[in-house]
């Protein structure tokens, strides 16, 4: 799959300048959805610098707005709040990658046998809807959505399990291994293959707990293979990234 470039007029729709005081709660959301989709898009890339003074200039927001948005962006790990650095994309290092793949590969691994045992047949079919919602966009091209789509998939089959606990745990995990994909996969290859999610299913519905998990195992570092950790920088332009130039 090629890497999917973001056109400015995609996120510009999302950057509208704001009217007066109005609406504050949408303008953060509106910095926010800018500075996501340019990241998944592979605009932005880990390590850029984002300034208060530049989002503000470039939205016509006031630094509390800023502040708002980027402690959201902190939060869900895609920004990384640095002493003297202030905000930047977030980085994180091979060790942290392997770190949060193995926790998630042990989190999945006890989710498995559980989903096995308790889903329902609505939930299978829930679950085959989320693969060829995935598979569309895959081949239209939607980077972002077949991205987020991997990580639902894998939080629907969570919740198919029953256990609220493990859940919320995994949706962390799959929070930060999506911006990880997002960052780090090779352009043209595929990080979480649609068969191999149908392959999943057909065992967790035929209740073969041993091959569901074996999957699941081999699924994930299959992902995490198709990465590629590098420190290389680029120069970037903020205002065309997120379509305001």
């Amino acid at each position: 799959m090629k890497n999917d470039q973001l056109k400015s007029g995609d996120v510009a729709s999302t950057a509208v300048r704001p009217v007066a005081k109005r609406g504050t709660g949408m303008v953060d959301q509106k910095i926010y959805d800018s500075v996501l989709k340019a990241v998944v898009s592979q605009r932005l890339p880990p390590g850029t610098k984002l300034t208060e003074a530049s989002l503000c200039e470039l939205f016509s927001v006031s630094r509390t707005i800023v502040r708002k948005a980027i402690q959201r962006l902190a939060h869900d790990h895609i920004l990384e709040l640095r002493p003297n650095r202030g905000a930047i994309i977030a980085q994180p290092t091979p060790q942290e990658t392997r770190e949060i793949f193995a926790a998630r590969r042990a989190i999945e691994a006890a989710i498995v046998p559980m989903a096995v045992e308790n889903a329902t047949p609505s939930q299978i079919t829930r679950l085959r809807q989320i693969v060829r919602e995935e598979h569309a966009a895959f081949h239209a091209g939607d980077y972002a959505k077949w991205i987020r789509l991997g990580g639902e998939f894998h939080i629907m089959m969570s919740e198919t399990a029953g256990n609220a606990v493990l859940t919320r745990f995994l949706r962390e995990l799959v929070s930060r291994c999506s911006l990880i994909i997002a960052l780090y996969q090779v352009p043209g290859t595929t990080s979480c293959p649609n068969d191999e999610h149908e392959q999943l299913i057909d065992a967790i519905a035929a209740g073969d707990t041993v091959r569901a998990v074996e999957m699941m195992e081999r699924h994930l570092l299959d992902i995490e293979r198709a990465l590629h950790l590098s420190d290389n920088q680029r120069e970037v332009n903020l205002a065309e990234i997120l379509g305001l130039a």
